[in-house]
């Protein structure tokens, strides 16, 4: 909406959710854009309880029938349909069975299907449960309500920009539009989250980012929030004598963030309590880990206290009737997570991978190596022809790098590996509040008042073709890769496949294959790829599908293929019949069931 009055931003986080806005009418002078202001969210932070604050916890909460007084979870705008934000989190390390939490981190499980009601995971046959797009859809609705209660004109006719992990599949992509769909924004777009955070930082430093950085730099956007690591390279390069920035690299998707954190500090503090003589069940531990994260959070803070109280409710014969009370120090916190996420490694370190056994609980593909200092020395080995002697600048985002503690060892790491330990930190943005401002700055840059970072799609995309060759016994005729959408494709673009011509079936069940590559960044439209290395290609859920046609069934039809990337920022492949009568889109960014 390019006449809308307001720009929104909205960081959609797998802990917390926050929404900035800029009002494009206001004009301050002596500043190049318009401020960028955080919207104070209402919510329940106990029963009859409402308070407004800066960020709404990621959390629903799904009491049972008769848990709490009559109307008392009342909001401004009415009776809320699910027990959201500060309650939610809060009733949820009481009863962690009836708390959806990390519903983001589910948009991208494989195996399962986010659109059903799957969350909470693993909770008893009593409890209702929520699709992961459903919880997302959830907060959205929310902060809309809360939108709407305070602003002059209503959220879903403004411009609305929601932040997604630079690391986010075509398919968790699509389903975050799906839930904006869902909570009545249909026209919100898409920007990755690092990209965000250097937005916000562009516009902290009132355009003094030009003395900050200089040609040939490149800067590692370091994001670590509640579920996910999230890595991006920005460059710094010089055109007709001006900077200009462009995102040339993103990681892959990692779990692996404070849920980590929170499970970690949940064991230290159950083996310290079991040689107190208390045991804790598994029932209890989950309970424990949503209480260690209300710790973490209030002993990493920059003046937070030097311990935290932990309470679990008690259910083991050591505490019939009663409670489990503990004490959380900061010293505890910080020796549990310091060198257990953030070890001095060498450069050439890589994620170790744990020998897997043979059967498995089906959910969350979560990172088998704790150190988020190995994932980005993979990332950054990775990427060795962008940056050859690793990058030289660093900024830091994410709730779990507000820590001085894990920037500082982070940093040092990078300076290590430089060998001049010359890693300069970019500092003044507020990692809290720093995607959802920066996203709400990145559409003030779309209508040109400001600088644009360079990016497009984070991604090559491919599609599988089969190779027409003799039948093998015991051999699946082998698939080529054909590349649809190249690296840094900018949204609402499209670009037709030269050359070939391809037979589509229809008619008859059918499986598609999808591929994605963050390093094949030179291969255009059309680009054929016979064989590929471990880690060069990563494959997307397949798609098994009847496509309806004119054709006879189990029959071919001879077909072009057109790519496009659209406003929202996900990407859609059609496949068009030779003489443009019929047209066949391929959700690829559709997952699995």
């Amino acid at each position: 909406m390019p006449d809308a009055r307001y720009v929104v931003g909205i960081d959609l986080g797998t802990t917390n959710c926050v929404l900035a806005w800029v009002d494009t009418r206001a004009v301050i002078p002596g500043e190049e854009t318009p401020r960028v202001e955080a919207l104070r969210v209402p919510q329940l932070v106990k029963p009859g309880v409402v308070e407004a604050r800066a960020q709404l916890p990621s959390f629903v909460y799904l009491p049972a029938p008769n848990e709490f007084p009559p109307d008392s979870l009342d909001l401004p705008w009415g009776r809320a349909v699910h027990v959201l934000g500060e309650l939610a989190r809060a009733r949820g390390a009481e009863v962690p069975a009836r708390v959806v939490a990390s519903a983001k981190s589910w948009l991208c499980s494989v195996g399962l299907d986010p659109t059903q009601a799957i969350l909470p995971w693993n909770a008893p046959d009593d409890v209702p449960r929520l699709s992961p797009v459903d919880a997302e859809a959830a907060y959205l609705e929310h902060l809309r309500a809360a939108w709407d209660a305070v602003m002059p004109e209503p959220l879903d006719r403004q411009e609305v920009y929601l932040a997604v992990p630079a690391s986010f599949d075509a398919a968790a992509r699509d389903l975050t539009v799906r839930a904006a769909e869902r909570a009545g924004l249909d026209a919100a777009r898409l920007i990755e989250e690092p990209q965000a955070a250097f937005y916000a930082w562009l516009a902290d430093t009132g355009g003094a980012w030009r003395q900050m950085v200089r040609v040939g730099d490149v800067v590692l956007v370091c994001d670590v929030g509640g579920g996910t690591t999230d890595l991006t390279l920005v460059a710094v390069g010089d055109e007709g004598g001006s900077l200009v920035l462009e995102r040339r690299a993103v990681g892959d998707h990692i779990l692996l963030g404070g849920d980590n954190m929170d499970l970690s500090l949940a064991h230290a503090v159950r083996a310290r309590l079991a040689q107190d003589g208390t045991t804790l069940d598994e029932w209890q531990l989950r309970g424990l880990v949503h209480a260690c994260r209300d710790a973490k959070e209030k002993l990493l803070a920059a003046s937070g206290p030097a311990q935290a109280p932990v309470v679990v409710l008690g259910r083991s014969r050591k505490v019939v009737g009663g409670s489990v009370r503990t004490q959380v120090t900061r010293d505890e916190v910080h020796t549990a997570l310091v060198d257990g996420f953030f070890p001095e490694v060498a450069r050439d370190d890589r994620p170790r991978i744990a020998r897997r056994v043979g059967l498995q609980e089906i959910g969350l593909p979560y990172a088998s190596d704790p150190a988020v200092t190995r994932h980005v020395a993979a990332f950054v080995g990775r990427h060795h022809d962008i940056a050859p002697d690793g990058p030289n600048a660093v900024l830091f985002n994410g709730g779990v790098m507000r820590a001085d503690r894990f920037r500082t060892r982070m940093a040092d790491v990078l300076g290590a590996w430089r060998g001049d330990g010359a890693v300069t930190m970019l500092a003044g943005t507020d990692p809290d509040l720093a995607v959802a401002r920066g996203a709400a700055t990145y559409g003030l840059a779309r209508r040109g008042r400001g600088v644009r970072i360079r990016g497009g799609t984070a991604r090559a995309y491919y599609v599988g073709v089969e190779t027409a060759a003799p039948a093998v016994p015991g051999m699946a005729p082998p698939v080529k890769a054909l590349c649809v959408a190249p690296f840094g494709m900018e949204e609402g673009s499209e670009v037709e496949l030269p050359g070939a011509e391809f037979g589509l079936v229809v008619g008859e069940p059918a499986e598609f294959r999808f591929f994605g590559s963050s390093v094949r960044r030179d291969d255009g439209p059309g680009a054929v790829v016979e064989a590929w290395s471990e880690g060069e290609l990563e494959e997307l859920p397949r798609l098994e599908t009847t496509l309806t046609g004119s054709g006879e069934q189990g029959g071919t039809v001879p077909v072009r293929l057109e790519a496009q990337v659209t406003e929202v920022g996900t990407l859609a492949l059609w496949c068009v019949a030779r003489d443009g009568g019929q047209r066949w889109k391929l959700e690829f960014n559709v997952r699995a069931r």
